[in-house]
């Protein structure tokens, strides 16, 4: 867990120091648009979300979730130095692109190997330990950028280089350090999915699902949090302190809400997650300086630490052993979905009526996901 926990903390660092300052160098440099910008992120990350469940279901078809994570971190990777490299718009596009079809590629068979590894009484601490170290990856990234950029006279090309070494660091780690899960392949397991296999993932599987996916419309791309940010003031060199307050919150709170959930169970603390983000949403809604800012990205961290971690936790919990890979393949294309149009919608108000508009449409969704969280406790 802690070899896969820093696996994931050095590939976090890469795409967070370059994801902290990207927004901003497509606004400010490219002449970008919220709504593009929009469009870019919802896109990128629905695409890893879409390609997970192929990958979680060849994992399963295979009984191998070592190497197609291997290949996922090693796409990612080698796309880095696309971002520095890219002369223009389209290579971003597609730099971005391919980053996120590695995340796709690793994303659902690491948290099978997480879940194959894990003993079930300590598997909300197991999903948390690694959640926080992805997080404390995804603090000192923003941070980086921030040194970074002051120390480059906010060079983006330069620090987008140096966000290159981490990632290939990681890709050493899981290559040398994580092991294979011993299981058999799973025969049953094909692609494409049927309509009988995924009915096979089972009836409370695929209520959390739907309470998710609710929930992601309101969980558009940390891009806006930047957005936000520069709306109040903040330069483009400190801007990204945003982040690294949102992740270091999100990085405390992760792994004590794992294992808090072994104990107490996992819809109360979902619950008061889900609850976080709609005072979040409405406190960025409202907001008219950059303490208020700070302030809406700590709890908008908070609530990421009581949800993210245990949402995966509840889809292990829920889905049947020998097809997990499917299982978090299946609970990724549906929020990833939710996340393209959450990102799409909220770049298309921040345009049309501003970002008072988007942070409010995300604490509407976030009540609603909040009204149907009921139906997982019965699940």
């Amino acid at each position: 867990m802690w070899a896969l926990g820093f696996v994931s903390l050095l590939m976090d660092l890469s795409s967070e120091t370059i994801h902290a300052i990207l927004p901003l160098y497509l606004v400010t440099v490219l002449g970008a648009s919220a709504l593009t910008v929009g469009v870019i992120e919802g896109i990128a990350e629905s695409t890893a979300s879409i390609v997970k469940i192929f990958s979680g279901t060849l994992s399963d078809r295979l009984g191998k979730r070592k190497l197609l994570a291997v290949v996922g971190y090693g796409l990612a990777a080698f796309t880095k130095p696309l971002f520095p490299l890219a002369p223009s718009l389209g290579w971003i596009v597609a730099a971005r692109f391919l980053d996120r079809i590695g995340k796709g590629i690793r994303g659902a068979p690491r948290d099978a190997l997480v879940a194959d590894l894990s003993p079930a009484e300590v598997r909300g601490a197991s999903f948390g330990l690694r959640q926080s170290l992805d997080t404390v990856g995804a603090l000192l990234g923003p941070l980086l950028a921030i040194i970074l950029m002051m120390l480059t006279g906010s060079d983006f090309t330069l620090v987008f280089w140096f966000a290159v070494i981490p990632a290939f660091v990681s890709l050493a780690i899981i290559v040398f350090a994580v092991p294979e899960s011993e299981r058999p392949p799973e025969k049953t397991a094909s692609l494409p999915l049927t309509p009988l296999q995924l009915a096979r993932l089972g009836t409370p599987f695929w209520i959390v699902v739907g309470v998710a996916s609710v929930f992601t419309l309101a969980r558009f791309s940390e891009a806006f949090l930047l957005l936000r940010a520069q709306s109040v003031g903040l330069s483009p060199a400190f801007a990204p302190a945003v982040m690294l307050v949102m992740s270091l919150f999100y990085a405390l709170s992760s792994w004590p809400a794992g294992a808090l959930s072994d104990k107490v169970g996992r819809h109360g603390l979902l619950a008061v997650g889900f609850s976080l983000l709609v005072v979040a949403d409405v406190v960025l809604a409202l907001a008219s300086n950059a303490a208020a800012v700070f302030v809406a990205a700590a709890v908008w961290g908070l609530h990421m630490g009581l949800t993210q971690g245990l949402l995966s936790t509840l889809i292990a919990d829920a889905a049947p052993e020998n097809l997990r890979g499917t299982a978090f393949g299946a609970f990724n294309f549906a929020t990833g979905i939710a996340t393209l149009a959450a990102s799409i919608v909220a770049g298309a108000l921040w345009d049309a009526v501003g970002p008072t508009a988007t942070f409010l449409a995300g604490a509407i969704f976030t009540a609603i996901a909040l009204a149907a969280l009921p139906a997982v406790r019965r699940v």
